[in-house]
């Protein structure tokens, strides 16, 4: 997510991603006042104690973690050659990146992206609400992703589940008042 202004729509985002099964979202700003960015609880319904946001201010810092997780990064960006979403394959090891609400993604990060696509629409707006269009997309790649079979299974070892559990168990027990940024050690 690229400067997103609104916390809630962020507080959404994190709702989606859990109930999916993404457990971090990398989150780009410029303002280092973001780091105080304070969530609904109501909007995130909890989510923030389950999903990571790794807080970056640089965004070739930002898609360098991501390219170290991801073989593709994808952003929503209205032009002429975006792919339409429902024509993508979100089965690969991929990357989502969303725009600002009032600008969209930027130039600087459209350019270090492998390619761009779009929600078909047919009403006269030409964009949905970040949050929106993020939870269309995120489903898109769970449907495709469950006919693949990809659900069946667990990718994590027997030590990784408990891992990640008894970290659970930790966050649930505190009373999380702030989004519990991760920020990487280079940024």
């Amino acid at each position: 997510m690229e400067n997103i202004d609104d916390p809630h729509n962020v507080s959404a985002v994190m709702r989606t991603c859990d109930s999916v099964g993404i457990m971090e979202l990398y989150a780009l700003y410029r303002d280092p006042a973001f780091k105080k960015l304070k969530l609904g609880n109501r909007s995130s319904s909890s989510a923030k104690k389950w999903v990571d946001v790794r807080l970056y201010n640089d965004q070739k810092l930002c898609l360098k973690a991501m390219r170290a997780k991801y073989d593709k990064i994808y952003c929503t960006h209205l032009s002429a050659d975006a792919t339409p979403l429902y024509e993508l394959d979100l089965t690969g090891s991929v990357g989502l990146a969303f725009g600002n609400e009032h600008d969209g993604i930027s130039k600087e990060l459209l350019d270090l992206c492998d390619g761009n696509f779009v929600i078909p629409q047919v009403g006269m707006i030409e964009s949905l609400n970040v949050s929106v269009a993020c939870a269309i997309t995120l489903y898109e790649a769970y449907r495709q992703r469950k006919a693949k079979g990809m659900y069946d299974t667990s990718a994590f070892s027997e030590s990784e589940l408990e891992a990640m559990l008894e970290d659970y168990r930790q966050r649930h027990s505190n009373d999380y008042k702030e989004i519990p940024f991760k920020e990487d050690e280079t940024n």
